[in-house]
């Protein structure tokens, strides 16, 4: 299957001018308020429904973060696994209830043929003025109604790159009022001075210091790591966190959270199923494991900075799956 049969969009618009999307077995359609969909049985036609701004929230980070480490939930019923070279789409195949009835459906799609049917869906059914990475506060109900406009400059943002350590001379150019990048209405208080930093003369271009607090202050985005550092297979992704994370997130390795400051509220289901699990309520200062085998999702009333901790050593995700290592870090 290639990139161009996978993206079978109906030419002519429905009554509300958005077109429909079809890929395998899955057939998606939206208008003014939800997004439908749709997939074979043994009953017949299964047709599942989202709000229409929950499923592109959770679209847009799936696309962004190249279908992330193993699994996406849109919501308790669809979403997608990641293969690494290839993805799973899924309906109901995590959730009991579906899975038990045996109307659950998961087909499974080269990566570049289902990002290329994800990237169309988000340019034809955002609307002009929608920015699926920002905070409803921000973004309005520019989602509702019907088709208008586009928002091509959100959805295709790219990321800043840094060729060094961030605040190191040959970095990328920092985030600032000149670059675009003022600080966020919620971080006002941030101060934004630089470490004061004294180095050794001869090794000027090798040491420095960065403020984390300002740097991040200035995100755009929201529940978006962004990585800061690499250490070997070592990863640090700060990111700021508002409303909830559009996504409940499977892990396919241990993931570590240090909150830096304000709240957040997380809910913790079984990866599998879906059962609940634990509700963890993280303050600033605390850390926290989430297993290789639970899926979460976040809640934030105030917009927080969060550290997430990746490890993205290639053979973990074999290692938890073949019980070579437990999914979780520590035994107590």
């Amino acid at each position: 299957m290639t990139a161009a049969t996978a993206i079978d969009a109906t030419n002519a618009s429905n009554r509300t001018g958005y077109r429909s999307f079809k890929l395998g077995s899955f057939a998606f359609t939206r208008d003014e308020y939800f997004v439908y969909i749709t997939w074979p049985t043994k009953n017949g036609p299964m047709t599942h429904y989202m709000s229409a701004d929950a499923f592109l929230r959770a679209m847009m980070r799936d696309v962004a973060w190249g279908f992330f480490y193993y699994q996406v939930n849109f919501d308790a019923v669809f979403g997608t696994n990641n293969l690494y070279g290839k993805v799973e789409m899924f309906a109901g195949s995590f959730n009991e209830t579906y899975k038990t009835a045996g109307i659950n459906l998961t087909e499974t799609f080269d990566t570049p043929v289902i990002m290329a049917t994800f990237k169309s869906i988000l340019d034809d059914w955002c609307n002009e003025g929608f920015d699926p990475f920002s905070a409803p506060e921000e973004t309005g109900n520019t989602w509702m109604g019907a088709k208008r406009g586009e928002n091509r400059k959100a959805i295709n943002r790219n990321r800043e790159v840094c060729e060094r350590m961030v605040g190191l001379p040959g970095d990328a150019p920092m985030r600032s009022d000149a670059n675009g990048y003022p600080v966020n209405r919620a971080f006002h208080d941030v101060p934004q001075d630089e470490p004061e930093v004294h180095v050794e003369p001869g090794y000027e271009k090798e040491i420095g210091a960065v403020n984390l607090f300002a740097f991040l202050s200035r995100s755009d985005v929201t529940w978006n790591p962004s990585v800061t550092s690499v250490c070997k297979t070592s990863l640090y992704c700060p990111t700021t966190e508002e409303y909830i994370l559009p996504i409940k997130h499977g892990n396919d390795r241990v993931e570590w959270f240090i909150q830096l400051s304000d709240e957040i509220k997380w809910e913790v289901e079984d990866k599998e199923t879906g059962k609940p699990r634990a509700k963890v309520i993280m303050k600033a200062g605390d850390v926290a494991a989430m297993p290789a085998d639970i899926r979460h999702q976040g809640f934030s009333a105030k917009r927080a900075m969060l550290l997430v901790w990746e490890n993205t050593n290639p053979d973990i995700a074999r290692m938890h799956a073949e019980n070579e290592i437990p999914p979780y870090p520590v035994e107590f």
